[in-house]
């Protein structure tokens, strides 16, 4: 069973029929209850992809929740998000206990809302399921405030203002989530400085390397790789921690590299190009003048 393909939950009714729960009120949004959802039996593809957002704050025992090759255990309140199209699944044991709540919002419920364009720039949505947002009480109570106001809207009787009350309820609530995302990257001091120290020691190790001239620069998907964690959420810690993004610092490194070079080599500036990888001379100079402020050679011959 383990290497059956994810199953493709396409609308929001068929995740409704596949959890044994009664018709959505509404076919393009949901505020569902977890513990009315029934555990995924055995004989079930463990592993899913939607169609449509998920938002869930979710506390669990004797659940695991894999996305990729990352596992996340639901031992607190954690809120999580997953967009259209992504794949992730879910294990439970047999005496699984889980509370909290899931809302399903269909892009199409979005649609000619600014929201439609917005949802996509919350960065949190491109996040793994270990970089989901850990709340505290204060802001666990903000949260469920906001989902129960949902609820009631959804299940009040479907008007012409029920979509837009939804929405900027909605709205708030991923407002919110960025808010403490940006504390959770504040506040979890450690684990975020060990992070910058390991990509300081990757950067270090591929500019001191043959990689650089072979490769040319790292990507900024090779080092979150390297990092086992997200392109989006390492730009979101280094923006906050830094100010600076990962291709920023990647840049940083590499104009430390090149001044080196210029200043303790008599190497031409297209050796040194090439060297720092770069197919064209021009691209490396152009480069370096805009982020030095001086060519290459006016910096070299600050040293005479």
């Amino acid at each position: 069973m383990a290497n059956m393909q994810p199953r493709k939950i396409k609308t929001i009714s068929e995740f409704h029929q596949l959890r044994n729960l009664p018709r959505p009120q509404h076919p393009l949004i949901s505020v569902i209850n977890f513990e009315t959802i029934k555990r995924i039996r055995d004989d079930e593809p463990k592993s899913q992809v939607q169609d449509f957002y998920s938002i869930a704050l979710k506390r669990a025992v004797n659940t695991r929740m894999k996305y990729g090759q990352q596992e996340y255990d639901f031992d607190g309140g954690i809120l999580f998000f997953v967009a259209p199209g992504q794949v992730y699944s879910i294990e439970t044991q047999e005496d699984f206990q889980h509370s909290g709540w899931i809302i399903l919002i269909h892009p199409d419920f979005l649609w000619n809302t600014p929201l439609a364009k917005k949802i996509k720039q919350y960065e949190y949505f491109d996040y793994s399921v270990n970089e989901a947002l850990h709340m505290s009480e204060k802001e666990e109570v903000t949260i469920t405030g906001i989902v129960q106001n949902m609820e009631q809207e959804y299940h009040n009787s479907i008007d012409k203002f029920s979509q837009d009350v939804m929405i900027a309820q909605l709205e708030l609530l991923l407002t919110y989530a960025e808010r403490f995302y940006h504390r959770q990257f504040i506040t979890r001091k450690i684990t975020n400085h060990t992070i910058l120290d390991r990509m300081e020691s990757i950067l270090t190790e591929w500019f001191n390397s043959d990689s650089l001239a072979s490769k040319g620069l790292p990507t900024v998907q090779y080092i979150a790789g390297a990092l086992n964690i997200s392109p989006g959420y390492l730009s979101a810690l280094l923006k906050i921690l830094t100010g600076q993004s990962t291709q920023q610092h990647i840049q940083d490194k590499l104009m430390e590299k090149a001044k080196e070079k210029l200043s303790t080599t008599g190497l031409s500036v297209s050796e040194i190009a090439y060297e720092l990888g770069f197919e064209h001379p021009q691209s490396f100079s152009k480069l370096f003048k805009n982020k030095m402020k001086v060519t290459p050679l006016e910096y070299r011959q600050s040293f005479n």
